[in-house]
């Protein structure tokens, strides 16, 4: 039996009081709904994460710390990523850029869909993040939801509805995931092919 592939929703927020996790949740309840893999919900605020903590470069792999190590394996598990991340000051967390700077050759290839938050949608941090995932060469899909936030859950504390209050934004979550499952299916078709050939190339040198 073929095992699903599997995306991983990380969680860019761990603020206190932070709306990511019922914003998360909600973005994953759309994923099911139009896909048919499975959706693992990454909280950065279970991982402990200590910045500039491993003695080399990323782009070297050789991790000295079980938590990086960890975190390696994690990534490298997900068939593809959602980052769903807040603006804050016109810039993504740096939670979520440290996460990202642990690592370098398990984002590479890996198809990312971006979906940011905020009273201005987070247009301006999803723009940054895109411009990291381009030099890790991720293979971005086109559509990056921006969901804007009232007045009253930004400053009044009032309660997020996800349903009700992203239903305008519903249709291009529903796009941009359509959008990440044809990158994994070119991706995984990419990958068949290649395997078949490894496989012609021993048969002939056998």
């Amino acid at each position: 039996m073929e095992q699903k592939k599997t995306v991983l929703l990380v969680m860019g927020s761990v603020r206190a009081g932070r709306n990511c996790p019922k914003i998360t949740a909600w973005v994953e309840s759309v994923g099911r709904a139009y896909s048919n893999y499975e959706y693992e919900i990454i909280d950065l605020a279970k991982w402990q994460l200590p910045m500039d903590d491993e003695p080399g470069i990323p782009a070297l792999q050789g991790y000295s710390q079980p938590h990086t190590q960890a975190w390696s394996e994690k990534i490298k598990s997900g068939n593809g990523v959602i980052f769903v991340t807040p603006q804050f000051n016109w810039g993504y967390p740096a939670a979520l850029k440290n996460a990202i700077d642990h690592l370098y050759h398990e984002w590479r290839d890996k198809p990312v869909m971006i979906v940011t938050y905020g009273g201005h949608g987070g247009g301006r941090c999803g723009k940054q993040l895109r411009r990291v995932a381009v030099r890790l060469r991720m293979r971005i899909v086109p559509t990056s939801p921006a969901l804007r936030l009232s007045d009253a859950v930004i400053r009044e504390g009032a309660e997020l509805n996800p349903d009700r209050d992203f239903s305008n934004f519903a249709p291009q979550v529903q796009r941009a995931v359509s959008e990440l499952v044809d990158q994994l299916e070119e991706r995984e078709s990419v990958l068949a092919r290649l395997r078949r050939k490894w496989k012609e190339a021993l048969a002939v040198l056998s």
